[in-house]
């Protein structure tokens, strides 16, 4: 009767509305109150921390040089005064009063407390730095992505040149780990190779697949242009750092003609190439109009799902003398060029969870989402060596989030059909 009566007086809009209003109201000076606490909360907890942490380093002064202004006779360290000191502190630095103490004698050196020590590896910087300008915050929005301090703080190092140079130290310390990594040990069932285009450079990285289905990131170059000079640098540099490729092993490729060459190159007939299905697909709807693309995608997603690469291959081929008799040249050509190298997984027989893994770069087309993410706020590049410092940062960034590859528990099997003779002489000494 209520809810009729309000609909009958055109009251039905007004109720909600007042009510939302009063709550508004209500809940405002909560919401305002509570941000206050939370404020007052950090600084009192901040000028409570540091209070602490001035006690704690006059009482190691004083158990180095004793009570001040009390004579100690066999003391070796006397004090020294006091004087200011930067330490990091929440992503940036803070200026706290420090008392100091210096040796007796000929050598007289001041000594470092050692939370002084403990204070400046516990939190660096440039780790922080990193990890805020990977997640997306500019070099100039750093300070206000920080929590905040207590006013009574002296802060530095968060304005926007510090920070740059705090990245650049440790993006430098992260391209040296990336780089100089030694791969001996590394035993990989296949490896992902794909570009990237930054800056008007073509950035190839390598990705690997262990035995028991662990991505790694192995290494990456830079040149002007995606050829095989740079694909081959890339590859021999993984060889000098002790990387070991004397079996068959899986290369899923992008297609290019630069990457395909220097696998030949550099590894001959172990390298067992696969060319990105996905890749292959775009290339032919490409020569395409538009109304025949969609028919072509799913005459070419159906031959892929063949259970065999014969299938497979005679469906493609059929499609081909379609597009070429409906005038289609260049599409048919492009279908026709490297077609074997793209049912490679399915001439392997593999399960179809290891085919829809390694017959595309999907695997590294995801680090590479994740490189586009973290350079997006870049406006000015200078050069290669500072793009490699960035790859450096996006793929430290990518590699938080690796899983194993999808049918991991089956590379057991990619492994046989790679290498059937390894795998019997294997046997027969388990045997003996």
């Amino acid at each position: 009767m209520k809810k009729r009566a309000v609909k009958k007086s055109g009251l039905q809009g007004v109720v909600p509305q007042s009510m939302s209003v009063a709550l508004q109201q209500l809940l405002l000076p909560m919401m305002m109150a509570s941000d206050a606490i939370k404020n007052g909360l950090l600084a009192f907890v901040q000028q409570m921390g540091m209070l602490a942490f001035s006690e704690l380093l006059h009482a190691e002064a004083g158990a180095l040089a004793g009570p001040k202004g009390k004579h100690a006779k066999d003391r070796e360290h006397h004090h020294w005064g006091t004087t200011s000191t930067s330490l990091p502190f929440g992503g940036r630095h803070v200026v706290v009063e420090r008392p100091r103490v210096r040796r007796k004698g000929k050598g007289r050196k001041e000594v470092e407390l050692p939370s002084i020590a403990a204070a400046r590896t516990a939190d660096p910087m440039p780790n922080h730095v990193a990890e805020q300008i990977a997640l997306g915050v500019s070099t100039r929005g750093y300070q206000r992505a920080l929590e905040p301090v207590d006013e009574s703080l002296e802060t530095r190092g968060e304005s926007k040149s510090n920070v740059s140079r705090a990245l650049i130290e440790r993006t430098t310390e992260q391209l040296a780990e990336f780089l100089d990594r030694r791969l001996e040990d590394l035993q990989l069932a296949a490896m992902f190779l794909d570009g990237i285009e930054i800056a008007k450079h073509a950035v190839i990285v390598a990705l690997g697949v262990t035995l028991d289905g662990t991505k790694v990131p192995l290494g990456v170059w830079c040149g002007s242009t995606e050829n095989h000079v740079v694909a081959s640098a890339l590859l021999q540099n993984l060889i000098e750092r002790g990387l070991v490729v004397d079996a068959p092993m899986l290369f899923v490729i992008d297609g290019g003609k630069g990457i395909r060459k220097a696998l030949n190159d550099v590894f001959g007939d172990r390298a067992v190439v696969q060319r990105c299905q996905v890749h292959k697909a775009r290339n032919v709807r490409d020569h395409l109009p538009q109304e025949r693309r969609a028919y072509v995608r799913q005459q070419m997603r159906d031959a892929y799902k063949s259970k065999s690469a014969k299938t497979a291959k005679m469906k493609l081929g059929q499609l081909a003398s379609w597009l070429e008799a409906n005038g289609e040249d260049a599409a048919a050509a492009s279908l026709r060029e490297g077609l074997d190298e793209t049912l490679t997984v399915l001439r392997l027989n593999l399960p179809t969870t290891l085919c829809r893994t390694f017959s595309t770069t999907n695997a590294i087309e995801n680090m590479n989402g994740t490189l586009r993410r973290v350079i997006r706020n870049v406006k000015r590049w200078r050069g290669e060596r500072m793009i490699t410092r960035w790859v450096a940062l996006g793929v430290a960034e990518s590699q938080r989030g690796f899983r194993r590859v999808k049918g991991h528990g089956q590379m057991t099997i990619l492994v046989a059909a790679l290498r059937p003779k390894t795998v019997v002489v294997a046997e027969e000494r388990k045997v003996a």
